[in-house]
Order: C-alpha cells, then sequence, then structure tokens
C-alpha cells in the first residue's frame, strides 16, 4: 500500500514534518548503517512495524497450508521481501514454499474511470504511484543478499515478474500449472488487477489458505472491494482485521 503521504498530500502539515524529522533523524544519528538497521525500532515508524507485525500474523496462519505466496503489489520490497524472510525464518527447509511478487512498478497500466475514482481523485490516474527508477533490479539485490544467508540459499525461492498483471499473471500461470497458492496478497489498489488476480488465482488455493487484502472497505480505492463483490463475493468470506493495522484485512478460505 502507499504511505499516507502519498495518499493524502496536503492533508496534514504534521505528517509531513514527521517524515522530514524522521528522515533528517537517521541521517544524522551516530553509527553506521549496519548499525542503524540492526536497531531500525529506533528510526522506524509505530506504522510499519504495525504493518510488519500483521504480515507476521498473517504468514504463520498458513504455515501448515502447502503452496507459494503470491504478492501483488511490490512497489518497494517491503511485502515481498517480509515474505522472503518469515519463510527462512518459520520453514528454512520448505524449498517449495516459492514467493512471486508482481509489479509494472510504472504504476497504474490503466483505471477503471467508473469503478476507481475514489475519494482521492489526484492519485487515481494512469502512471499513478510509480516508484524509483532501478527498483525491479534494487530488490533482485536485495534477493540475493537475502539469500547469502538463506539455509537453502542456492535453491531460488523469491523472485519478481514485471508487467502488466492483466498480461504477466495468465502467462505465469500457463507457465507454471503446478503452482499451489497459500498466501495470495492482493495490493495493487484499483479493479481490473484485482480482477483478474481474484479469477485467476482463487481456485488454485486450498482450504486453509490466506487471502490479504490491503483495500477493501477504502474510499480512496473503491476498486478492490467492488473486485471482490464481483468475484468471490464478500458474502463469503470472513473478512477479519487487526485492532492496530486497520487498514490490513485478511480471509482464511473454507
Amino acid at each position: 500500500m502507499s504511505s499516507f503521504s502519498e495518499l493524502k498530500p496536503n492533508q496534514s502539515k504534521s505528517n509531513s514534518i514527521f517524515y522530514e524529522e524522521q528522515e533528517k533523524y537517521y541521517s544524522e544519528s551516530v553509527g553506521s548503517n549496519i548499525l542503524k538497521l540492526e536497531n531500525f525500532t529506533k528510526y522506524t515508524s509505530r506504522e510499519t512495524i504495525a504493518r510488519f507485525l500483521a504480515r507476521n500474523e498473517i504468514f504463520k496462519k498458513q504455515l501448515d497450508i502447502h503452496g507459494c505466496v503470491l504478492d501483488f503489489g511490490v512497489r518497494r520490497g517491503a511485502s515481498l521481501m517480509t515474505w522472503a524472510h518469515l519463510s527462512a525464518i518459520y520453514e528454512p527447509v520448505n524449498y517449495t514454499r516459492e514467493i512471486v511478487g508482481f509489479d509494472t512498478f510504472d504504476g497504474f497500466p490503466e483505471i477503471d474511470a467508473k469503478k476507481d475514482e475514489g475519494s482521492c481523485k489526484e492519485i487515481i490516474s494512469k502512471g499513478a504511484l510509480s516508484v524509483e527508477s532501478g527498483m525491479k533490479e534494487d530488490i533482485e539485490r536485495s534477493i540475493t543478499l537475502h539469500d547469502g544467508t538463506r539455509f537453502l540459499g542456492h535453491m531460488q525461492k523469491t523472485r519478481l515478474i514485471q508487467g502488466d498483471i492483466l498480461k504477466t499473471l495468465p502467462k505465469f500461470l500457463d507457465d507454471n500449472r503446478h503452482m499451489v497458492v497459500s498466501l495470495l496478497h492482493i495490493d495493487v489498489d484499483i479493479y481490473a488487477p484485482t480482477k483478474c488476480i481474484l479469477e485467476n488465482v482463487l481456485h488454485r488455493m486450498p482450504k486453509g489458505a490466506v487471502i490479504l487484502f490491503d483495500e477493501v472497505n477504502m474510499k480512496v480505492f473503491p476498486g478492490e472491494t467492488i473486485a471482490v463483490l464481483e468475484t468471490v463475493g464478500i458474502k463469503n468470506l470472513k473478512i477479519n482485521r487487526f485492532d492496530f493495522c486497520p487498514n490490513i484485512s485478511y480471509a482464511v478460505l473454507e
């Protein structure tokens, strides 16, 4: 999901000031970058830690379910690398749990004007929410570093698929007909790719598998809720949430 500052750039000066002070503190704080990363809770926000804790709880719910993790909406790699680290920690010998991330890295390829227009119209446009140039290569470098200390690190577990999900997902699944999905993370914000994901992946998910939503019941991005309504149906899912991380919700398939 996008950061608060990206979604509401003019809503709160106090949030902008916080981010500026946070970056200044990190830059000026004593110690090397490695030491800072090892003490990351000094520097990151409460919201970032809350998202990590929520993802940790969700990952544990599918630990005993056979299958792979599909992460849609990688952006800068926070969720993708969370799944990679958690798999390496909780199930170091499970080489079958592939973790595959999908993103254009160029923002929204297209939008549906009727279904995607939300309460923050300035960010619902073609190319919106793009990331910095070279992000795919940057994340792949992170994966390589991660594999360097991972048990069975010589076996590829984490990879990226770049492009429009409407085109890349059907081809990916056709090339990987064996794949079963235990955790489906949907964070693409808009209607068409969300619907495509659910229509193509849901039948590959066994009972006990988990769908993680980032924008259900969110005014900014109504397209995700509409896509769920038109495919699996809200009434067919028990959509759970966390008290400490309100935007994330999930459903365990029954």
